[in-house]
């Protein structure tokens, strides 16, 4: 569990990258931008909270 919580930062930013992805090539919505970007602040955050407070 905790090698999970070492990555979900990670995995939360390239999610966020996949609705960049969606966004450009397939529906163009501002609901795709706000979650992109929810998306890559929490996953940010949690990579620099997990990786100083797990380690």
């Amino acid at each position: 569990m905790k090698t999970f919580l070492q990555y979900l930062g990670a995995i939360l930013l390239l999610c966020g990258v996949l609705c960049l992805v969606v966004y450009f090539f397939w529906v163009p919505s501002n609901a795709l931008l706000v979650s992109s970007l929810v998306l890559e602040v929490i996953g940010i955050l949690g990579y620099i909270c997990a990786n100083r407070f797990l380690e």
